[in-house]
């Protein structure tokens, strides 16, 4: 089963880098960034946050063709109402794949930092045109408040890991739903039933 991974957490917590990183060990994996797709829509600089709603309905329809194809996606992008997750979780139900949410989180002044350093991004001067750091503790606030509504999330905790140690920590969480779910496949289906019997 093709699996939507998506690397949920705080602006500048590292998603994209991490998402890049998983992509290059995992040959067919498609890193797709909603901030990215974003770029290649006219009049993006100037309304960046009015043009992200059909960036991510862009990014979801890639991702359905690559995990109809039997590929898993891995998409990071910043999450905080349920109702958004809602349809990452249907575009991979409605493609035959499996959706797996990672919230990357670190302490508030650490990603914060991360955010200063980190380089070029689709997102950055839209966020310093709000505020810049008002925001940022905001979208904190929000995600605080989003974690407990979603307890199927899986939670990382990248205080003390580089992007490599990150990446290597988000393949074992994908492998172990993948262990998980490996009982109920071999069994022929995801309620867990036998096969039937040959004819």
């Amino acid at each position: 089963m093709a699996r939507l991974i998506h690397l949920n957490g705080p602006s500048g917590i590292g998603k994209s880098t991490v998402a890049r990183h998983y992509a290059d060990l995992h040959p067919g994996v498609l890193a797709l960034e909603a901030d990215q797709v974003v770029t290649m829509i006219g009049g993006w600089r100037t309304a960046f946050w009015d043009t992200l709603p059909a960036a991510r309905r862009l990014a979801l329809a890639m991702a359905e063709t690559h995990l109809r194809a039997g590929h898993d996606v891995v998409m990071p992008q910043l999450v905080a109402r349920v109702e958004q997750a809602e349809r990452f979780q249907e575009a991979a139900r409605t493609a035959g794949g499996e959706y797996i949410e990672i919230m990357l989180t670190a302490p508030r002044a650490q990603a914060k930092a991360r955010f200063a350093a980190r380089g070029e991004h689709a997102a950055t001067d839209a966020m310093a045109a709000l505020g810049g750091p008002v925001v940022l503790d905001r979208i904190h606030d929000h995600v605080a408040e989003y974690l407990p509504l979603r307890p199927q999330c899986t939670v990382l905790d990248t205080e003390h890991l580089d992007p490599d140690e990150t990446c290597a920590r988000v393949a074992a969480i994908v492998a172990r739903r993948a262990a998980a779910e490996a009982p109920s496949a071999r069994n022929g289906d995801q309620t867990g039933k036998p096969p039937p019997s040959p004819a």
